[in-house]
């Protein structure tokens, strides 16, 4: 996910139409003042602040074959948003910008350093990307996905078919999923994900790996949870996918937020930030 290129996708290929934007409901995720900084023991990074051992530290780390202290590393600071349920939020940056950090935050993966979220509901992830299993087939990792995501066995039967329709993986979703490349991989994880109508749904770099009809299916699946009172934030590298896809933009630049509005004005400013950036 984290590269510096801003991938684009032909016209022909982005999602059709735009996200429509209904009356938006009570707030789903509230983010104040949050801020995750990363130790990393050991290390020394450009810009990162070198923190020395002290007499405990070093007593404790004797034997463990570690020298230099750690590293503090601020992948996010003093970030402060509130999402409402019914929007879709795209999230761009740069490389190191802090928004898979932030996600995985908000999704409960990572312990804010200081500040608070509030979720209302069960975020998810992708959430049963965790409990896939490489060596089992596509269909059996259905199942352990659906019940991972509290439907019952019967309810997973019932939208198996639509499930393997919406992935678009055909007679390969009775292959083991060690076999699947990484762009099948992830179209199962977000079929499986949106099968249960989530509260607030993150997707990261998923919608970058399908074909055109697999990106509309998957906007449509969005404007399905966002009109069942849903919250969905994206993260897509392509700057006209998350214009096609979604009703607010934030901008995360260093760990902080840098700009956050409307889809239009935002990416726009962060082409022309990266267009001026490539040539300094």
């Amino acid at each position: 996910m984290d590269d510096e290129f801003d991938y684009e996708i032909d016209p022909e290929d982005l999602p059709q139409g735009t996200p429509t934007r209904g009356e938006l409901g009570a707030p789903s995720v509230m983010v104040n003042d949050l801020h995750v900084t990363y130790k990393v023991v050991g290390a020394r990074k450009r810009g990162a602040t070198p923190v020395k051992d002290n007499m405990l530290r070093k007593f404790l780390r004797r034997g463990k074959n570690l020298t230099g202290g750690y590293t503090e590393i601020k992948a996010v600071q003093g970030v402060s948003f509130t999402a409402r349920h019914g929007e879709s939020i795209g999230v761009i940056g740069t490389n190191g910008s802090g928004k898979s950090t932030l996600l995985k935050a908000i999704a409960g993966l990572l312990q804010p350093s200081q500040g608070e979220i509030y979720v209302s509901g069960i975020p998810s992830l992708l959430g049963v990307s965790a409990v896939l299993m490489r060596d089992l087939t596509g269909e059996r990792n259905i199942m352990i996905g659906g019940l991972a995501l509290g439907l019952t066995r019967q309810e997973v039967e019932d939208r198996f078919d639509e499930i393997v329709e919406f992935s678009g993986l055909g007679d390969a979703i009775y292959l083991p999923m060690k076999t699947y490349s990484a762009g099948m991989g992830a179209r199962l994880r977000f079929a499986i994900s949106t099968a249960a109508t989530p509260d607030v749904l993150m997707v990261d770099e998923a919608l970058a790996t399908g074909d055109a009809a697999f990106r509309e299916r998957s906007r449509e699946r969005i404007d399905e949870i966002r009109q069942h009172a849903g919250t969905v934030f994206i993260v897509a590298h392509s700057l006209a996918s998350i214009k096609a896809m979604c009703t607010r933009v934030i901008w995360m630049d260093k760990g902080v937020i840098k700009m956050d509005g409307d889809p239009q004005k935002v990416t726009a400013a962060y082409r022309k930030y990266t267009k001026d950036s490539a040539t300094k």
